[in-house]
């Protein structure tokens, strides 16, 4: 090996690095740009759940029961939509009762074993993307502060994800769990740290106007379930044995390995404002 080759070799980490930060950033300025334009924001959303319920898809299909995707790609549009023109507390729970009863028909137009399993698979997906992602599409739609109750969940995740990333590179030492090695103590408690800080920082800010306590509770809970977000995706793909659930954004890996986190933190983060804040109770 020359010492060019041996350079090159060296700064490939580096160079790696810096194209991943760079690719968070664009996805970051895209993201919170969207929240400015419901509409952009919603059909975003969109975008993400069907990219993110297509790769759960192929990870399912690795175990040998993939999901009735006919039926998980309709249930999965009809809870944006619902979500979108508000009718989502009227009719998510009959889109539910049908997705079930979808599953099922369809499954007996299938050749194959594994029919039950198939059906608890598609529905579990739905919910798991199609339900769980609505609720930033609900809270974006609040009137009058959706905006800034939006912007706001969305950088409580984006700072747990990256000074988790940041500190775990520079001082992570000890495994979180055995479900993923890359994952450290000192990495989470980094993010969950540094996701409280500036919670509290920006919670306490008009149009929020959360008193400190409720700001640092908000940001603790909405960090932690992205943490534990980040892990259930780890697990599904040990399951599946890959390291990552797609290559649709490079560096980053699939839609569901950059947006993991958002699943499980976007309801947690409602359920507190609803706790602290009385809002309406989404179903």
């Amino acid at each position: 090996m020359t010492a060019s080759e041996r350079l090159l070799k060296a700064e490939a980490p580096t160079r790696g690095f810096k194209r991943r930060v760079l690719i968070g950033v664009a996805l970051a300025v895209v993201g919170i740009g969207s929240i400015f334009y419901r509409q952009a924001f919603d059909i975003l959303v969109y975008v993400i759940a069907v990219g993110a319920l297509w790769e759960l898809h192929k990870l399912a299909e690795r175990k040998g029961t993939p999901l009735h995707w006919p039926v998980a790609l309709a249930a999965v549009s009809g809870y944006v939509a619902l979500a979108a023109f508000g009718k989502l507390p009227q009719y998510g729970g009959h889109l539910f009762d049908l997705t079930i009863l979808a599953a099922f028909i369809y499954g007996l137009l299938r050749a194959g074993s594994g029919y039950l399993l198939r059906a608890a698979v598609t529905v579990i997906a739905v919910l798991y993307i199609g339900k769980l992602i609505t609720y930033y599409i609900v809270l974006r739609n609040m009137v009058p502060d959706g905006l800034a109750l939006t912007v706001y969940v969305v950088v409580l995740v984006a700072m747990t994800d990256t000074a988790s990333m940041l500190v775990g590179i520079r001082f992570g030492r000890h495994r979180l769990t055995p479900i993923s090695p890359r994952k450290t103590v000192e990495g989470a408690a980094g993010g969950f740290a540094a996701a409280v800080a500036v919670g509290v920082l920006m919670g306490v800010q008009a149009p929020l106007g959360f008193a400190p306590w409720q700001a640092a509770l908000i940001a603790a809970v909405t960090s932690l379930a992205a943490i534990l977000g980040d892990l259930v995706e780890s697990a599904l793909k040990r399951d599946a044995r890959v390291k990552d659930a797609g290559s649709a954004i490079g560096s980053h890996g699939g839609v569901l390995d950059r947006f993991d986190s958002y699943l499980f933190s976007g309801i947690a983060y409602y359920w507190m404002l609803h706790l602290l804040r009385g809002i309406p109770f989404a179903r």
